[in-house]
């Protein structure tokens, strides 16, 4: 199975490095991306919207032949529902990293803090405890090394999504920051967050416990975890 991996805010295709060897002696071709405006510091991000990062994963789908997994993680989650909506047909399975499905017309994170023009990695202190888990000083040191700051309209864009058939695509969630348990609980309480999850015809759940970031804090874990929830094909 050709498989796309979509970094989450602030990282490039290299955040994916523990990830891919897995990924690869389970037989899949394995395809990590940087997406516009992350390909370094210096790089230019004026103007860059969420369509923009959905647009480069549609690119790369269509470049494949035959059917694809996607696996986004955390805001490339959203990124990856938006290419279920463009290319329904061709994508086989989904795996959100502790992520899912964004609700059309909700923006992946609007409150993160601009600064002269562009979303820079925050400070720790922005984060909850729960973002944090298993992330030692070293870990911390060399994301903030390796980070490169997120184009604006991909946090502050709402997504727009018209094809239902995304919600025919099987998926995968592997929940680290809090229990899949949690997640279904909010679905039968009709939260706002999970309402787009609540129509995909079929969710599997896996657990990982640990922080928002587990391609550093687990990655081998986390490896298993997507070459088992990837189609064999």
């Amino acid at each position: 199975m050709d498989v796309i991996l979509i970094p989450g805010f602030w990282l490039d295709a290299s955040s994916w490095e523990g990830v891919t060897p897995l990924l690869e002696e389970a037989g899949h071709r394995v395809h990590p991306l940087t997406l516009p405006g992350l390909e370094s510091v210096a790089s230019d991000r004026t103007g860059i919207g969420l369509a923009d990062h959905i647009a480069a994963v549609v690119d790369a789908v269509d470049g494949i032949d035959g059917p694809v997994a996607l696996v986004g993680h955390s805001g490339g989650g959203a990124i990856a529902h938006g290419v279920a909506d463009a290319r329904p047909d061709r994508v086989a399975h989904i795996v959100y990293v502790d992520a899912g499905p964004q609700p059309n017309g909700v923006p992946i994170n609007d409150g993160l803090p601009i600064v002269d023009g562009e979303i820079p990695l925050p400070d720790w202190s922005d984060f909850e405890e729960a973002d944090l888990v298993d992330l030692d000083d070293d870990l911390r040191a060399a994301f903030i090394a390796r980070a490169v700051p997120e184009p604006v309209g991909v946090a502050y864009d709402g997504i727009v999504l018209a094809d239902e058939r995304r919600f025919d695509v099987p998926i995968t969630v592997i929940a680290c920051e809090f229990p899949s348990a949690l997640l279904t609980e909010w679905i039968a309480a009709g939260s706002p967050f999970t309402s787009e999850l609540a129509q995909v015809k079929q969710v599997t759940y896996v657990d990982l416990p640990t922080g928002h970031w587990p391609q550093f804090t687990k990655p081998t874990q986390l490896g298993q975890a997507i070459a088992t929830s990837l189609p064999k094909a």
